[in-house]
């Protein structure tokens, strides 16, 4: 199994990222995928999900305005549309892909919005 995350950089504020993550060794489609970030000296903390059945969309409250998550069954990605970045959106993001006691991780990419 592998979740491989891409997409991360150093951004000014204002600006955008879409971060990807390409997944292998599971049946994709079947799995609920989310994306996390967590910030130094802070806990990892739930940014988006992208569910299996029915290919809904949820989002933490504080998330909902300038982060979408989008997937593509066909190519086993899920991706992270990030806008008008700021600099407290500066975290490692990772990829995570659940299906009941199934659950994968990424080893995350960093992202850092800094001028």
């Amino acid at each position: 199994v592998q979740l491989v995350e891409s997409g991360g950089g150093v951004v000014e504020p204002g600006g955008s990222l879409r971060l990807s993550c390409a997944a292998a060794g599971f049946t994709f489609s079947r799995f609920d995928m989310s994306w996390y970030r967590q910030a130094p000296g802070k806990e990892r903390e739930l940014v988006a999900t992208s569910t299996s059945a029915g290919g809904s969309t949820n989002y933490a409250d504080s998330m909902k305005d300038r982060f979408t998550i989008s997937r593509d069954n066909n190519k086993n990605t899920v991706y992270l549309q990030v806008n008008s970045l700021k600099p407290e959106d500066t975290a490692v993001y990772y990829c995570n892909g659940r299906n009941g006691a199934y659950d994968y991780w990424g080893q995350g990419t960093q992202v850092t919005v800094s001028s």
